[in-house]
């Protein structure tokens, strides 16, 4: 069974027991949310498609931790003028684990 839900303007496919990284949630840590999918497919083959999600379904998600992604290094020079600067970014993540797809 597998179901897309969307987080944060962007979609995932995600099964039970999956982790996904998604951009920092407002929401505490240990503490369970319900997202209504927009796509649920079961183990029979049966698949449902909402317009644009189904509220009759809700997968539960686990927020298990808030991190920091990857550093992006952002260089900034111009040539022949001996001006450069480098800076870098890392982005707020939140990780979720789905418990359950009904």
């Amino acid at each position: 069974m597998f179901a897309v839900v969307e987080i944060g303007g962007n979609q995932y496919t995600v099964k039970v027991g999956d982790q996904i990284t998604v951009d920092r949630l407002a929401a505490e840590q240990n503490k369970t949310i319900e997202v209504n999918p927009l796509l649920v497919s079961d183990e029979s083959g049966k698949t449902s498609v909402g317009t644009p999600s189904l509220t009759s379904n809700k997968v539960s998600l686990k927020v298990v931790e808030h991190g920091k992604g990857e550093k992006i290094d952002v260089l900034r020079f111009k040539a022949k003028k001996h001006y450069w600067r480098n800076t870098g970014f890392r982005a707020s993540q939140t990780t979720l684990e789905v418990t359950a797809i009904a």
